[in-house]
């Protein structure tokens, strides 16, 4: 199968380079004392503003390329965040953000673990547990979050909160998820890479203290199936889609690709050319998953501070993963590299990092007509982009598709393995938990995942509305919404009912939830633009399954991840509002971001209007999701709605024509509806 790798293309939203990141960190370090044993912790592009933007887009003007760097000074705790000019070869900003906690690093991770596991109060409360060598237990860390830090523990430190596991042996990987040590709690000053206090609760039965049981889950230690034939995708002319660096099109389709540390995978200038001249119909200026948030239901005292929030406190696109060829991704495939940094400031290329392929998804369209026996099919294609993230025992991945009917899906797809613990042989979790294995508990919880979607439909401003059904009152007073009650539009049997469009003025009257009953979405509209109905441009927003957040309105989990409260936000565009819950979530006691943002309810008529959509997933454990959780799937679309003057899948060819003949064994339909694997076998 072909691959394909592209180099860096010069363009101002182009992530920065290998060169560009040291050279960036190179000019911090000489211009400003950052600190002996100071972490890098990001050194990203500072995205240009929209005005150079047009600015470029009209002259060519490129504008100052920049590197945006926050710096963790530990000895000082301090969290500095700078700008490096490249151009200008110097630093251009510089300030000391108070009280800020960066996201944590990976190499944070690694010191954190050796920490606990050097520490004697650690390897004591490990050995309470029958364990003798404590070098086979492994040791994640969480973040600390807010509450559920013990009292004496001071929470202005830079904190990490451990959990332990055993492992089969000190080589073996996750398959010590399957053995929790539950009850040992290890807070760690990252800063000062020091055990600040060990909590142990003890196991939750003394004579059974670990679940009986090892995962298997890996190919050499399962029994695989073997009645399953080959499949294999092929595309022996290559693919539709046209990449330069970043840039790619398809199918219609133009816009750029990057990726940031926090974000991973960023979409810029998302538009669709739908008459061939060669001028692109803009839909959005930038789209990414904006921040996550994890909240754990239980009540139990080893569980219920769980929250992660892993766009935020974790960097999500430093923990992606390299993409393999024929596993994560089928057919011919196009990579992109992503440019991050390490602690030390040098460059961290992880290859194949962001996946382009096209895969069939069944039927675009079809119409049979009984009258003339003729029949037309279109086989439905879309564009896939993604990235995978691998968080602790989580696997997310994030998959973007763009159809042929110009509507986009954007898709999260969970998998990896359960976050359990240990109970006594004799519990039951009731509710707040399942058991999935002997002794092995997983805790009911949720996943947000917040979307920033920066509209800008066909060039702005925007407009946006509540489109839901509302039912027609029966008798004299039931009337058709759009004009004066007459004999006519009475309701007396009952069966009208319509498309109630409400304009959504200000940011508190946008806050709204799903109603899959009313079957609400939201209309993007460009208020200025019309289609040859007269009627405005735009998109709509369509929800897909989603689940409200269950936590307790007063809670810290509601507190530091507000934007879990509302499925829907909009705001008008700034350039400093960037993350719902705000620039620096970690350890922060809550209220940033959209919550604040919100409180001022300004006006969203004929605006730059930002949209944020928050994906929720309820998990209630089974046994059927360990050792391994098969993908659960959650999606919401974008689709036009009066942005054309008909349908844009209408010119999609049939098969036979793209394969340039009917191919026996496809199933090709021919024009006048007839079958040509049908007429061979009647000859």
């Amino acid at each position: 199968m072909a691959l394909e790798h592209t180099p860096v293309a010069d363009h101002p939203l182009d992530p920065l380079s290998p060169e560009e990141i040291e050279t960036a960190y190179e000019i911090l370090t000489r211009e400003r004392n950052v600190g002996e044993d100071s972490l890098c912790i990001k050194i990203e592009l500072d995205e240009p503003d929209k005005e150079a933007l047009e600015a470029y887009d009209e002259t060519g003007e490129t504008p100052d390329r920049r590197a945006r760097t926050v710096i963790r000074n530990g000895a000082e705790r301090k969290t500095i965040e700078a700008t490096v000019s490249l151009d200008e070869d110097a630093v251009v900003a510089w300030e000391h953000v108070e009280g800020a906690q960066p996201s944590i690093a990976i190499e944070e991770f690694i010191a954190c673990e050796e920490t606990v596991k050097a520490n004697e109060e650690w390897q004591e409360a490990v050995e309470r547990r029958g364990v003798e060598n404590t070098d086979r237990a492994m040791v994640d860390p969480w973040s600390a979050g807010h509450e559920f830090i013990p009292e004496d523990v001071d929470r202005s430190k830079r904190l990490a909160h451990g959990l332990t596991f055993l492992r089969p042996s000190e080589d073996d990987g996750d398959e010590g998820y399957a053995k929790p040590l539950t009850g040992i709690h290890t807070f760690v000053d990252l800063d000062r890479m020091e055990v600040l206090k060990v909590v142990d609760y003890g196991p939750p039965d003394e004579d059974q203290p670990l679940p009986p049981e090892w995962m298997a889950y890996r190919e050499d230690d399962v029994d695989l199936r073997e009645d399953l034939a080959a499949y294999n995708v092929d595309q022996p002319d290559g693919p539709s889609w046209s990449v330069d660096g970043h840039k790619l099109e398809w199918q219609g389709w133009h816009m750029r690709v990057g990726w940031t540390q926090r974000e991973g995978l960023v979409l810029y200038d998302i538009g669709y050319e739908d008459d061939g001249d060669g001028e692109v119909r803009s839909i959005i200026d930038r789209a990414s998953c904006a921040e996550m948030s994890v909240p754990y239901g239980t009540t139990d005292v080893n569980d219920r501070f769980k929250n992660a929030m892993d766009v935020g406190e974790y960097n999500i696109g430093r923990l992606a993963k390299s993409l393999t060829n024929g596993c994560d991704c089928l057919g011919h495939m196009h990579y992109w590299d992503a440019v991050m940094n390490t602690a030390d400031g040098e460059a961290n290329v992880l290859e194949n990092a962001i996946c382009l392929h096209e895969e069939d998804n069944g039927t675009l369209w079809e119409r049979s007509d009984w009258r003339t026996e003729s029949d037309e099919v279109r086989r439905r294609r879309r564009l896939v982009v993604s990235f995978v993230a691998a968080v602790g025992n989580y696997d997310y991945i994030f998959n973007w598709y763009f159809y042929q009917d110009a509507s986009i899906e954007v898709e999260v797809r969970l998998t990896g393995i359960d976050s359990v613990s240990t109970v006594a042989p004799d519990e039951d979790p009731s509710g707040y938990g399942e058991l999935v294995a002997p002794q092995l508990n997983g805790p009911i919880h949720q996943h947000f995942f917040n979307f920033r979607l920066d509209m800008n439909v066909d060039d702005g401003p925007n407009s946006l509305y509540r489109v839901e059904n509302r039912t027609v009152p029966v008798g004299p007073d039931g009337t058709d919404p759009m004009g004066e009650a007459d004999d006519r539009t009475h309701n007396p049997g009952g069966n009208a009912f319509y498309a109630k469009r409400e304009k959504l003025t200000s940011e508190e009257a946008a806050k709204d939830l799903i109603d899959p009953l009313k079957g609400r979405y939201w209309q993007i509209v460009n208020e200025n633009a019309e289609n040859r109905l007269g009627r405005p441009t735009g998109y709509r927003l369509v929800p897909g399954g989603n689940v409200e957040a269950a936590v307790h309105p007063d809670s810290s989990v509601m507190d530091r991840s507000g934007f879990i409260r509302y499925h829907l936000w909009a705001t008008p565009f700034r350039e400093d509002e960037r993350f719902p819950a705000g620039r620096y979530p970690n350890q922060h006691p809550g209220g940033a971001g959209l919550p604040a943002w919100t409180e001022a309810d300004r006006d969203l008529e004929d605006e730059d209007l930002v949209c944020w959509y928050t994906l929720g997933v309820n998990h209630v454990t089974r046994p059927e999701d360990w050792p391994i959780l098969p993908v659960q799937v959650y999606s919401f679309k974008l689709q036009p709605d009066n942005f054309f003057d008909e349908s844009p899948a209408i010119d999609v060819p049939p098969q036979h024509a793209i394969e340039g003949q009917d191919v026996p064994g496809h199933g090709a339909c021919g024009a006048d509806g007839t079958d040509a694997d049908a007429e061979a076998d009647d000859d």
